[in-house]
């Protein structure tokens, strides 16, 4: 047996070794040489081949509003291209395709012009010769997929081009060919644009919205079809049919999302905002009726830009300050007929160290008030004491009062952006600034510091006490539609039953009418309809600077809800601004008030029966003049008169007197007329006051409308040629 040779095992495997190394770099280099070199070569290889299954898309659902009105809905658009090399197949065809064209270029760039205006056709003769002229790597002249036009464009005008010389030819024939897409539009423009939102952005965070939220049920399923080759031609054969989208309605209506886009607009203009936030719920519901999210970009201008409604998390301020009371009211430390008095002194107070002021503290302060009005002047010392008085030895149970009341509610939202609540609970041993709790945690929490709250949260609390106590979810979709017939249905969901007892919340509900009616809330009042609500006034401390960096920025807001005595919808108005003046109930309050009352106008419904008096008898009011033809109309009408003359109305000869109303009927009596004597025309209507007048020879003028009250010449005169009677008519 011969003995294995160890010295010869190393060189053997360093052999290997460098074969495959030379292998490895080998392939990379035809690799690499692949990529750069025969890059164009591969990519028309990859052209030429045709996959035997194609992937078909359906139609993307619309989304609609509550009245099925189109808020977002797919439509083609296409880019058309021009292949100055078809037709070219047999020897003479770039002959005959050569003088089709120079036949045929000046007539079709005219017809483009007509079309695209913004183009000249001398333009677009030289375009479309640079097009025919290019030269191909490959040696051939003329350009295979030449744009014709560089945006894309709608159906309508891609028929107009399709029918134009040249371009009305087979694609293989004529040459003219085009991609199409499916693309998206909103027919309202960016009215609520971030909350239908947009799936056809470049970059992921373009997509967002409703678009984003239910796009698996609005995309449908993709079809499948094969692809034959048939005497040199393709042939598609369709396998599975595409499924299309379902449809979704949505609660947005469209003359209140404009009425709420407006109001916020306008009032950011007046006082140089820089961020407007409004939700309009209805109570019963939870359906949101309006959202809007306008921002101030780098022009100047408002737009939507992000959905802040939902997820621009801050100190909410005073419209929080309820939720505290609600609080205290429903554990029952204070009385709920609020005749607990508060010592606000003279607006300022030390409160562990710090001041805690009210508003009008340069002014003396509110000295004693009780529960109910230190709510509606909004009173920061009258809220913190209370809260501090009775719950600082236990600010566990505030903290859990607040969840309980549903402020702290987790809404789940089906919009992708939305942040839930944050209200902490005491920690006294965590090194975390921002969860510290010391001792004025609980007094500035108690005025809407030292939490963050969205206004979509603030809202849906506020309808829970116009709502009786009940929480709705805030619900932005009603419906799934196919093929027009509905499939499924999005019930409102019931978050918390009670809130609070029955009877805190009345008691609430009675001051938020007092805020609105005697308090700081005026401006957000009707003459038309009972308000109820709360202002609230924050400083804002974020990105750009904290409370005291030289810049104040201010997050000004009112909740309420109208009519106070019959709830219907919940409103939330939010404004950010910078610098003073700053007034929640002076600035939010005003949009609130025009959003309200637009509201409650496109509402309101009338009935004929409305307009009808019934404590009178419907008995129209005649006025003197022919009384033929009064009689006639009042026969027509089916109101008795009391005449004992004759005469035809059809056949015109008048009558002339005076009518009277009497309970059930209208009495005609004559008047006796002379020729040559003026007689009495007050109480006729202008036509017949004219022609008895004229009819004698006295020219009449005409003061006013109505009826005549008054002739400047007295009956009885006797008449003379040129005289002239001035009617005073009311």
């Amino acid at each position: 047996m011969s003995k294995f040779k160890n010295d010869k095992v190393m060189p053997r495997y360093f052999a290997i070794a460098v074969v495959l190394t030379l292998i490895g770099f080998a392939v990379v280099g035809k690799a690499m040489y692949i990529m750069t070199v025969k890059k164009d070569y591969w990519t028309q290889v990859a052209d030429r081949l045709k996959r035997d299954s194609v992937s078909v898309k359906p139609a993307r659902g619309n989304i609609l509003s509550c009245d099925g009105q189109l808020m977002a809905s797919s439509i083609p658009e296409y880019k058309i291209y021009m292949d100055f090399q078809a037709g070219a197949d047999d020897s003479i065809g770039r002959h005959r395709r050569d003088s089709v064209w120079a036949e045929k270029i000046d007539s079709v760039c005219y017809d483009l012009n007509q079309i695209f205006p913004s183009k000249s056709a001398a333009e677009f003769k030289a375009h479309l010769l640079e097009g025919r002229q290019k030269v191909q790597k490959n040696g051939s002249i003329g350009a295979r997929h030449w744009a014709i036009w560089p945006r894309r464009i709608d159906y309508n005008t891609f028929c107009e081009v399709h029918k134009l010389p040249i371009f009305k030819e087979p694609v293989y024939k004529g040459g003219f060919h085009w991609e199409e897409f499916n693309s998206r539009r909103r027919p309202f423009g960016s009215l609520a644009q971030r909350t239908v939102g947009d799936m056809f952005g470049a970059k992921d965070s373009a997509k967002y919205g409703l678009e984003l939220s239910f796009d698996s049920l609005l995309r449908g399923t993709n079809g499948l079809m094969h692809r034959r080759k048939v005497l040199n031609k393709y042939m598609d054969i369709p396998v599975q049919n595409p499924i299309d989208g379902y449809d979704i309605v949505t609660t947005i209506d469209v003359s209140m999302q404009d009425l709420a886009e407006r109001a916020v607009v306008e009032e950011l203009k007046e006082i140089g905002g820089e961020m407007g936030v409004a939700i309009l719920m209805e109570v019963k519901t939870g359906d949101v009726k309006a959202i809007v999210n306008m921002q101030r970009g780098a022009d100047g201008e408002y737009h939507e830009m992000v959905n802040n409604a939902i997820s621009y998390r801050c100190e909410p301020g005073s419209v929080f300050k309820v939720a505290s009371f609600l609080v205290a009211l429903d554990d029952g430390v204070i009385p709920r007929d609020t005749s607990f008095v508060i010592h606000t002194g003279s607006g300022v107070m030390n409160m562990h160290g710090r001041d805690m002021k009210d508003h009008n503290w340069r002014r003396g302060g509110y000295q004693d008030i009780n529960v109910a009005r230190a709510l509606e002047v909004s009173s920061n010392i009258g809220v913190s004491y209370v809260i501090d008085k009775f719950y600082g030895s236990n600010p566990t149970k505030y903290v859990q009062g607040l969840y309980r009341v549903g402020i702290h509610e987790d809404l789940k939202i089906p919009l992708v952006g939305y942040h839930p609540p944050y209200i902490r609970m005491p920690d006294t041993k965590t090194t975390d600034r921002a969860k510290y709790w010391s001792k004025t945690t609980l007094p500035w929490m108690s005025i809407g510091y030292e939490t963050q709250i969205a206004p979509i949260n603030t809202i849906a609390f506020y309808n829970a006490i116009a709502n009786n106590g009940k929480m709705m979810q805030p619900r932005f979709v009603k419906q799934l539609m196919k093929d027009g017939q509905v499939v499924r249905e999005f019930e409102p969901v019931v978050l918390k039953e009670n809130i609070a007892k029955p009877a805190t919340i009345k008691m609430m509900q009675t001051i938020l009418e007092h805020v609105v009616s005697q308090g700081l809330g005026r401006k957000a009042g009707s003459k038309s309809f009972k308000v109820a609500g709360k202002t609230g006034t924050a400083q804002v401390a974020d990105q750009y600077g904290s409370y005291h960096s030289g810049t104040t920025r201010y997050w000004l807001s009112f909740a309420g809800y109208f009519p106070a005595d019959d709830p219907r919808y919940t409103c939330i108005v939010c404004l950010k601004k910078s610098g003073l003046p700053a007034s929640g109930g002076g600035m939010s309050g005003v949009v609130f008030h025009h959003i309200s009352e637009g509201v409650m106008a496109q509402n309101l419904k009338r009935s004929v029966d409305d307009a009808r008096d019934t404590a009178s008898v419907i008995i129209p009011d005649v006025k003197g003049g022919d009384m033929v033809a009064a009689h006639y109309v009042l026969n027509q009408l089916d109101v008795k008169t009391d005449n004992n003359w004759g005469g035809s109305y059809t056949e015109g000869n008048p009558i002339w007197g005076r009518a009277i109303r009497e309970n059930k009927k209208v009495v005609l009596t004559l008047t006796k007329s002379n020729r040559g004597i003026v007689p009495d025309v007050t109480g006729m209507g202008a036509r017949d006051a004219v022609y008895l007048l004229e009819s004698i020879g006295v020219k009449a003028k005409i003061r006013g409308r109505g009826k005549v009250k008054a002739q400047s010449i007295y009956a009885g005169t006797a008449a003379r040629q040129g005289m002239v009677c001035e009617l005073l008519m009311e």
